[in-house]
């Protein structure tokens, strides 16, 4: 995370014959988002090679001093040193005449320094900007203490009709008008190094604390995601989002501009197993020329569910294609790999009895029933422009659809659903034999609004005995959630389901709650995920939910003696993720890999309630790629300033994947994990795959652990053997990315063995982790070893 520095515009007078002859130019101040890569327009800006297209600031026939190379330099080998110096503004500069324009931001970063003793114990320094006669704009400042090498940061805009013939670019301090009367204060020497000045390139990567630590929602804090739908597979839930991300592009001041949804063609997916720490799984490329469903144009809204066909299982993520119709790609996991199995949209104006020429044919939600026929609710707008009352309250605009056997057809004709002031998000569960259909309730279509049915911009439902009900308004029941707004005081549309983890239910929801806190308060229709508990009435009804920051409870703890992925979120600042090659070393070969990426100095990331056990850890390893040197994790406890436990240097090879372990003493129990990252300022300082955690226990498993990877025919395999070594009998969990396998009764001296296949041809280097559980002296031991094994291809 880069702090940013307030900008301020001045007027330098010195030497100006005529005050009232000078051009103002306005400098936009701005504490906004990190920079993304642009080329550096600066010639030389790190001095390597001496003082190549660096001169002493003429714009004053009184300024002058002396540049000279020195080799006490804050990166690289070389800086310049500023000597013999007449004015404040003598300092180096550089013509950048017919490399900036009008119009643009730009952002700057510069390295100064000064050490004469006899000046003040900190001293304040300006990048200028001379764009001739008498217009300078200061466009960074940095107050810096003697002896340190300071860093001037930020960004700004050149004034749209300013002309920029003669822009120059120089160092100075503050104007005086009688510097030489105290020298060592306004006159001293001073270094500068690693200029830079780039056209800005906004990150999209959130820099302000969204989700503060102790808080469930909003769910992830690192990037948004809209209409979040929920699938529970393996004790595991899956929430599959519109990706609000693609549309959100700040600007210099750190705001964007409002989501449109216009490019949205990926569905963002998380997931967690303990419904505090979750994964990022990034984002499925749905529609659009590089998606798997090329004859579509967006993806928003999704929904999913799995069923086996044909004997084998099947996941179906369902889309809307904007307003105009439905579609849906199927995977082979929850997370994919993803395919086109239809190649066209499943719901259309021409889908039997879904069209009355006036709904939308979007937001659908699929359910599946026990004997196994799938079903999918879809539709909303319908304002006919009458303005009536019965246009408002019962547009008849979603409806409801059998699922061909395929889940991929459709089967009759679709079913009206008249439920009241419907608008959008339909959503269909079962509990106890009944039917329950939620909907978003719309916001006036112009006629009097029915004070009998639910409030505008609320989550409302109706119960039936039947997935195609029938859904009339007399099986309205009430709502389930009132506009967000209502609690967070940013309001907009909204987009829920349902799911069942653990034997409780639980509600999804989305808010703008991330995107007000970037911005202080004001939002521009960037949502996040939230979950709140979902409870029953005795007669099935549903109890209103409440939305709130606090979320739900963390439903058990989390295990660390296995490899974990870094995009393991509790909360966080200033990270972001990204996919790379190669498949997740936690959730297999399927799954895309993703890493923590972005991360400067005062970056942190957190896992919610380890549990160490009373034995504890006895080391923690990462598996990094260093960007810079001298970067570092820090592993704290129960806070993100709690005292260091553990300091894992990231020394290795730049840009080399490299697993780096530091050792643990006395962290047993249950904590909070802290991952602070420092470095030096300015640079991006390493990316992150995943996390592990070596249990210490006194009395252990013995075992002795391999793994390697061969080929079988056109196919890779994964060996794994472990030896107990122990005197007593253990058994043994083998667990790879491409599955796992549980041997009980292994005798000391025997062992537990199985090949994976893993079903590819070529497979990347990865680790495999062995647990094994054995009763010594009384007590129930468990020890847990990784072992890796090298990329193999069958090709």
């Amino acid at each position: 995370m880069l702090k940013r520095v307030r900008k301020t515009t001045r007027r330098r007078v010195a030497a100006i014959a005529v005050a009232g002859t000078m051009l103002a130019a306005a400098v936009a101040a701005t504490t906004g988002p990190v920079q993304a890569a642009a080329p550096n327009i600066i010639v030389n800006g790190g001095f390597e090679d001496g003082l190549t297209s660096w001169f002493v600031n003429n714009g004053n026939a009184t300024d002058g001093a002396t540049l000279s190379p020195t080799t006490d330099a804050y990166g690289g080998s070389n800086a310049v040193l500023v000597t013999n110096r007449k004015t404040t503004g003598s300092g180096p500069m550089q013509d950048l005449s017919g490399k900036v324009q009008a119009g643009k931001t730009y952002a700057i970063t510069v390295r100064v320094k000064y050490e004469n003793p006899n000046s003040p114990a900190t001293k304040q320094f300006f990048a200028t900007m001379h764009y001739g006669g008498g217009t300078y704009t200061n466009v960074g400042t940095v107050t810096v203490a003697r002896g340190q090498w300071g860093l001037i940061q930020g960004t700004f805009t050149i004034p749209a009709g300013q002309s920029v013939s003669t822009a120059r670019l120089f160092i100075e301090t503050p104007w005086t008008s009688d510097p030489a009367s105290a020298p060592d204060t306004h006159l001293m020497d001073f270094k500068v190094d690693d200029v830079s000045v780039a056209e800005f390139v906004p990150s999209t990567t959130i820099e302000a604390l969204g989700k503060n630590p102790g808080e469930g929602n909003p769910l992830i804090s690192h990037k948004f995601g809209a209409d979040g739908n929920a699938f529970v597979h393996d004790g595991r839930v899956y929430i599959y989002m519109t990706n609000d991300t693609q549309e959100y592009k700040p600007g210099p001041t750190g705001v964007s501009s409002t989501n449109t949804y216009a490019s949205i063609n990926t569905i963002t997916v998380i997931s967690s197993d303990d419904l505090m720490n979750w994964v990022d799984h990034g984002e499925i490329p749905v529609a659009g020329s590089s998606g798997v469903a090329r004859y579509a144009s967006n993806s928003w809204a999704p929904a999913m569910e799995s069923k086996v066909v044909d004997g084998k299982e099947k996941f179906f993520l369902y889309f809307a294609n904007n307003g105009g119709g439905s579609g849906v790609i199927v995977g082979d996991s929850p997370v994919g790999p993803w395919h086109d199995e239809r190649g066209s949209l499943l719901i259309t104006g021409s889908t039997p009895g879904a069209s009355n020429g006036k709904n939308w044919l979007f937001d659908p939600g699929v359910f599946i029933d026990d004997d196994g026929q799938g079903y999918l609710v879809f539709g909303g707008g319908g304002d006919d422009g009458t303005r009536s009352a019965e246009n408002t309250n019962h547009p008849k605009s979603t409806r409801v659809i059998k699922l061909g056997d395929d889940m991929i057809s459709t089967k009759g004709s679709a079913e009206v659903i008249d439920a009241p002031l419907v608008f959008e998000a339909g959503h269909l569960f079962k509990r106890d034999g009944k039917y329950y259909y939620s909907y978003s309730s719309n916001f006036g279509f112009g006629g009097a609004i029915d004070p009998n049915g639910p409030p505008t911009g609320a989550i409302a439902y109706l119960m039936a005995d039947s997935p195609m009900g029938p859904w009339t308004p007399e099986t309205y029941k009430g709502i389930i959630f009132r506009n967000p707004g209502t609690y967070f005081g940013a309001g907009g549309n909204n987009h829920q389901s349902v799911f069942q983890l653990d034997g409780q239910y639980y509600f999804t929801y989305h808010a703008q709650t991330l995107n007000s806190r970037i911005t202080g308060g004001a939002t521009q229709g960037f949502r996040s995920p939230h979950l709140a508990k979902l409870d029953f009435n005795a007669d099935g009804t549903i109890k209103e939910v409440k939305g709130d920051y606090k979320g739900v409870e963390q439903i058990h703890n989390l295990a660390p003696y296995r490899v974990i992925e870094a995009e393991t979120i509790a909360w966080q600042q200033g990270i972001a993720t990204k996919k790379i090659d190669g498949g997740s070393e936690e959730f297999g070969a399927q799954a895309p890999n993703l890493v923590v990426h972005d991360i400067d100095n005062g970056d942190w990331t957190s896992l919610a309630k380890v549990d160490f056990g009373d034995d504890g850890a006895s080391a923690v390893t990462a598996k990094v790629r260093p960007l810079a040197t001298g970067g570092k994790i820090q592993v704290r406890l129960d806070g993100r300033t709690s005292p260091v436990v553990a300091t894992i240097p990231v020394d290795a090879p730049l840009g080399e994947w490299t697993k780096l372990t530091a050792q643990l003493d006395g962290v047993t129990g249950v904590h909070d994990v802290y991952f602070t990252y420092a470095g030096p300022d300015g640079a991006d300082l390493f990316e992150v795959d995943s996390w592990s955690f070596e249990a210490a226990s006194s009395q252990g498993v013995e075992l002795a652990v391999s793994a390697s990877s061969r080929c079988i025919g056109a196919s890779t395999y994964v060996a794994v053997t472990a030896v107990n070594n122990g005197g007593v009998p253990a058994t043994v969990e083998l667990t790879t990315p491409f599955g796992s396998k549980t041997v009980a009764d292994v005798a000391p001296g025997k062992q537990a063995y199985q090949s994976f296949n893993t079903r590819a041809a070529q497979i990347d280097a990865g680790t495999v982790t062995v647990k094994a559980t054995a009763t010594i002296d009384g007590k129930q031991v468990t020890s847990t070893y990784n072992a890796d094994y090298a990329a193999a291809s069958c090709r």
